[in-house]
């Protein structure tokens, strides 16, 4: 699968994790940055990633920031973008199955690593259920 993945400062430590374990994966990963520890602005990282999965150059998006947050917040402004704040592998795989999501933000201050793997794993297996989903995901986009 390719994936497309961005993150600012705070979330740089734990993208290059991330990064790591998705090629493990076999994965093919395109990194929008952040490239350091330095000071970064999440709305540049969260349009970039959001770009890719709408120009379909990616499968899925994976967004990281401290709280999680903003990121998330940026990349829900593009039409067609379902971004989920995610904490736990149970509410990333339900983002998929129930909200069809294409990007998982993670809360790089408020998760450990092996969390913000698992959320990963359980992102890219989990599958949209359609069905009684279906209409209110279509009502997303107001």
């Amino acid at each position: 699968m390719k994936l497309s993945i961005g993150s600012d400062h705070a979330g740089f430590e734990l993208k290059t994790i991330i990064v790591d374990l998705l090629k493990s994966l076999n994965h093919e990963v395109s990194d929008q940055g952040t490239y350091s520890n330095d000071r970064a602005d999440y709305p540049d990282f969260a349009h970039k990633v959001a770009q890719e999965v709408l120009t379909q150059k990616a499968e899925l998006g994976i967004l990281i920031c401290g709280s999680g947050n903003g990121i998330n917040m940026s990349a829900n402004k593009h039409k067609d973008i379902r971004s989920a704040l995610c904490w736990s592998a149970e509410i990333a795989s339900l983002a998929r199955q129930h909200n069809n999501a294409n990007i998982i933000a993670l809360p790089a201050r408020f998760i450990s690593e092996d969390i913000a793997r698992d959320c990963v794993k359980a992102f890219l297996e989990a599958q949209f259920e359609g069905g009684r989903h279906q209409n209110r995901v279509e009502k997303i986009n107001y």
